[in-house]
């Protein structure tokens, strides 16, 4: 029996990213052809191309050249504090419409077309457990980037197989220290005895990004019409406080962290509880390998 992705050629933008390092593992390991963009400026290596995504004509070059089966678009401005808003809006907006139009234009059309979109669109809601038809309330840029990246991408629903995903908060080996577990982690590698954190009373839904990079793969191999068009939660589907995290971390380091709300970190319209539903994912998936949040803060630890 052949591999899934045996024959096929996958395009990964932001490949070199910490999300695109795990989903083109993922997809070599099912006999892809991994091919994907890097950022300029970086040593390109084999089949990894520095181009930006605001450069439509670069863009329109690296699609002919690759020829992709399947697509996953993950460069993006991804930290929500992100100090240069336009560049967000650019990016998340400008630059996934300009990989839609050269995806379009194509003479070799891809049988899928993941695009990364985020549960931050979600907001503070009142809803417990957030399944894909609640409606989005986004309260900061980021977020309101990303909805509007899913409202653009909908003019070009009749001519690419699109496939929206809303991650929910996600982690690994890799992840940069400005996301708050890598920062965690990173303390007690260190042994350090305090810590200067934000909004300590919020939950969030974490997951592996092993597990992600997993989703990712089995909704671009989905059967020819099961995936395409529809919006799905990336998500574990359990909701952890940060001082649950906190005290998993002091359990794999042996000892606690002190802990010191920084006001300069506490973030105007903070999202209080982001939990998602996987149920229409787990229908199209099948059953995900749910991963631990302490396994996963164990990995990290001794990585």
């Amino acid at each position: 029996m052949a591999a899934e992705g045996e024959g096929k050629r996958a395009l990964i933008t932001g490949l070199s990213g910490f999300t695109g390092r795990y989903v083109a593992q993922e997809l070599r390991a099912a006999g892809y052809q991994v091919f994907g963009t890097i950022t300029p400026g970086h040593a390109a290596g084999e089949g990894e191309f520095a181009v930006d995504l605001l450069d439509r004509a670069g863009l329109a070059e690296v699609v002919a050249q690759v020829r992709p089966d399947v697509v996953a678009h993950l460069a993006a401005i991804a930290f929500v504090a992100h100090g240069d808003v336009d560049q967000v809006y650019r990016v998340n907006v400008v630059g996934t419409r300009n990989l839609l139009e050269a995806l379009a234009g194509a003479e070799h059309q891809p049988s899928a077309v993941l695009l990364a979109s985020s549960a931050n669109i979600y907001g503070n809601t009142d809803v417990g457990v957030i399944h894909e038809d609640v409606p989005a309330a986004p309260a900061n840029d980021y977020a309101v980037s990303k909805l509007s990246m899913e409202y653009m991408a909908r003019l070009w629903q009749d001519k690419l197989p699109l496939i929206v995903v809303r991650p929910f908060n996600y982690t690994g080996v890799g992840q940069h220290e400005n996301f708050l577990l890598p920062k965690i982690v990173a303390h007690f590698r260190r042994k350090a005895a305090d810590i200067e954190l934000g909004n300590l009373h919020v939950w969030r839904d974490f997951s592996d990004v092993r597990m992600v990079a997993a989703s990712y793969r089995k909704l671009l191999a989905a059967p020819a019409g099961v995936a395409i068009g529809h919006t799905f939660n990336i998500c574990s589907g359990h909701g952890y406080s940060l001082g649950e995290a906190l005290d998993m971390m002091a359990d794999i380091a042996g000892y606690k962290i002190n802990v010191h709300v920084n006001p300069a970190f506490v973030r105007a319209n903070e999202v209080v509880r982001l939990v998602g539903d996987n149920r229409r994912l787990q229908s199209v998936a099948g059953p995900l390998d749910i991963v631990p949040l302490a396994d996963t803060l164990r990995w990290m630890y001794s990585a």
